[in-house]
Order: structure tokens, then C-alpha cells, then sequence
């Protein structure tokens, strides 16, 4: 009657090694979650270019405003950016060396120089809103707007600032893939091919077909990314120097600017606003509310909103403060948050709209085919037509 009577149990022995075991467990689970975030990553930078349409929107956007303001500063462009500036060549010339900025409209200081910049900054603009080329244009557009920013860095109002990273960081990204001349010429091209095979090239060809096309879609979402982060920064960074100020805290800051006589290009309507001070304090309170929280509401619906509230401020500063290039920047920017299903709405919006009131369509469409064919995803019923109707869409904008 001792201990001998009583063997111990086998599975206790490892009792000991449990929490190992549980740590092990817990790291291996930990490994794949990161791995699978690694993966989900790597498939929204490499499986298709995102946002299509809404950097299409930017293009847009950015060609027309950019085209506007150098045909609104046409009569003083020679005393902006041209050989009359008080701004000159050498003041120009020594700033330059020490932002290591350059312009190639101080390549010469003749008139009729100045002049041909002109006109071809205008053709630029106005092909590359159209998306004619737009790989091409997009890069001599990135150009123009680096060169007329730079000759005269004083004499505008600031809004080009946001122009000029949007044109820098639209070279990146695949422009002219929808709602452009390019998509229209490829469209065509494909509804004349129809459904004939495509030729068997080798497979080094394939493998560098894809390699390219791989590469085009990393950099396009890396471009939407870079311009989504900047705005983001854009927004919180001027939220935060707000609240850091007496006058936004006070809820008086916007009292102020409407009674500085450089931002009053209408006195009675500032003089009008200004007279309700409650409204003005509500209204400079929402405005560092919003753009404080902006990069934190982006990931669901509350964005739309905010987005709407941005839209009516900006509006508001166009025309109370005289300030349309910046406004129309920033209304631009914003679009690039808007998902690709409300941009591709918008023409079912339209078509629907149109065959309430009665008007003829364009010829060559039906009544329920999309303007622009949607991309295919691998798996889906009919993707593979899809895909090669688009081929030629995926090795140019």
C-alpha cells in the first residue's frame, strides 16, 4: 500500500510543455494573419489598376482648370511669367540655385519664345484634359505646370501649388483609361477586331507582356495611393495649424478674412455673411471638425458627407474670398475618393435621365450597354472577352 500502487499517467508527463505548445500557437496564428494582409496587399497593387475613372476625373479636371487659368491670365502673362515680370530672369535665375528648381521658359528671354511657350502650354492643356496621347501629354503637362510654377513663384495665388503635385504624381497613373480619346480610339479598335484571335507570339514576348503590364498596374495603384495620402495630409496638417490658433478657437478666423480687402472681391456679400456671427463661428468650427477627422472617415459612408460639406466650403471660399484656382484644386482632389461604381453610374444616370425626357440617343449604342465595358475579373462568366477587349487599353492611358 504505497506509492508503487498508484503509476503515474502518461499525459501528464508533457503537462509542462502546454504553454509552449499555446505560444506556438498563438505566433503561428499571427504569422499568417500578417501573411494574409502581405497577400491582400500584394493582390490590390498587382491584380488591376484601381480608380480608373476618378484619376480619369483628375485629369479632367486638372487640364480644364489649368487651361481656364492661363487663358483668364492671357492679357497679363507677360507681366506674370514673360520678359516684363518684375519678377525677372536673374531675380528667377538666383532662386533656382537655391531651390534647385528650373523652367524652360528662361531657356530664352525673347518675346517670340515666350510666346510659342505659351500657345503650346494651352495646346497641352487642353490635349491633355481630352486624353489624346496621354502618356505623352501627361509628362509634358507635368512639364508645363513645373515651369510656369516655377518662373514666378510669387505672383499667383497658391492654388497652382496643389496643380503642380497633381500633374508630378498623374504621370504615374494610368489617366486616360477611361473618358478619354485614347479609350475611344481603343474601343474602336476592338469593336473592328471583334472577336478574332489574337496572334501566338513566344514566350519571352508573353512573359514581357505581362511583366509590363504587371508593372503599369503597380505604379497606377502606387499613383492613387501617393495622391490619396497627400490630400489626406493636405486636410489634417491645416486642421491642426487651425486649432493651434486663437482667432479658429474663438470661432472669429473667418471674420477676419472676410473683412481683408485682398480676399473681398464682392464687399457687400462679405459685409452680408458677415453680419451673422453665430453662423460664421458654426461655420469655422465645422471646417477644422472636418478636416481634422477627414483621413479618419475615409473607409466608410460617412466620407460621402464630409465630402459633400468639403464640396459647399470650398464653393464658399471660391466666391467669398476670391480664390477659384485653389477651390477648384482641392474640389478636384477630392474626387479621388469617390469609388469607380459612382463614376460608372453616372452615365446610366444620364442615359436614364435622357430617355425620361425624350431626347434621341447617340447612334451605335443600345439602351442598356454601358458607355465603357467594365473590367474583367479572372472567374467571372465573360470576363475573357472583357479582357480582350481592353488588351490594348492595358499597354497605354
Amino acid at each position: 500500500m504505497g506509492s508503487e500502487e498508484i503509476p503515474q499517467s502518461p499525459s501528464t508527463a508533457p503537462t509542462p510543455h502546454r504553454p509552449v505548445a499555446l505560444g506556438t500557437s498563438v505566433a503561428g496564428t499571427a504569422h499568417r494573419w500578417l501573411l494574409d494582409r502581405i497577400g491582400d496587399l500584394w493582390m490590390l497593387l498587382t491584380e488591376r489598376p484601381i480608380s480608373l475613372y476618378a484619376t480619369s476625373v483628375l485629369r479632367i479636371g486638372y487640364g480644364l482648370l489649368y487651361l481656364v487659368f492661363l487663358l483668364r491670365e492671357f492679357p497679363h502673362r507677360d507681366e506674370i511669367w514673360g520678359p516684363g515680370s518684375p519678377w525677372t530672369p536673374a531675380l528667377a535665375q538666383q532662386l533656382f540655385d537655391q531651390t534647385g528648381w528650373n523652367s524652360i521658359l528662361l531657356l530664352s528671354d525673347g518675346r517670340a519664345y515666350f510666346e510659342l511657350c505659351y500657345v503650346l502650354a494651352l495646346v497641352t492643356s487642353a490635349l491633355f484634359m481630352l486624353g489624346w496621347r496621354t502618356r505623352a501629354m501627361s509628362v509634358l503637362f507635368a512639364v508645363v505646370v513645373t515651369s510656369f510654377h516655377a518662373r514666378s513663384i510669387f505672383m499667383t495665388d497658391g492654388g497652382d501649388n496643389l496643380i503642380l503635385l497633381m500633374a508630378l504624381y498623374l504621370v504615374l497613373t494610368a489617366c486616360g483609361r477611361r473618358w478619354s480619346l485614347d479609350a475611344r480610339r481603343n474601343r474602336l479598335k476592338a469593336a473592328r477586331e471583334g472577336d478574332a484571335p489574337e496572334p501566338v507570339g513566344s514566350f519571352s514576348a508573353q512573359q514581357l507582356h505581362d511583366a509590363r503590364t504587371t508593372l503599369t498596374t503597380v505604379v497606377h495603384n502606387c499613383g492613387i495611393l501617393v495622391i490619396a495620402a497627400q490630400v489626406c495630409f493636405l486636410y489634417g496638417s491645416a486642421g491642426l495649424y487651425k486649432v493651434q490658433g486663437p482667432t479658429w478657437g474663438g470661432g472669429t478666423a473667418l471674420h477676419y478674412a472676410l473683412n481683408l480687402e485682398l480676399f473681398r472681391p464682392w464687399p457687400a456679400l462679405s459685409h452680408l455673411v458677415d453680419g451673422y456671427p453665430m453662423v460664421i463661428a458654426i461655420a469655422g468650427y465645422m471646417t477644422v471638425l472636418l478636416q481634422v477627422a477627414f483621413p479618419f472617415v475615409l473607409f466608410g459612408r460617412l466620407k460621402y458627407p464630409v465630402l459633400t460639406v468639403l464640396l459647399g466650403m470650398h464653393i464658399g471660399i471660391a466666391v467669398l474670398l476670391g480664390l477659384p484656382l485653389f477651390s477648384g484644386a482641392m474640389i478636384i482632389a477630392d474626387a479621388v475618393f469617390l469609388p469607380d461604381r459612382f463614376y460608372s453610374f453616372l452615365p446610366r444616370l444620364w442615359r436614364r435621365a435622357v430617355g425620361r425626357t425624350g431626347m434621341p440617343r447617340a447612334p451605335g449604342r443600345a439602351g442598356g450597354s454601358p458607355s465603357v465595358p467594365p473590367q474583367g475579373r479572372p472567374g467571372e462568366p465573360g470576363s475573357k472577352h472583357r479582357a480582350t477587349a481592353a488588351a490594348p487599353g492595358h499597354e497605354r492611358h
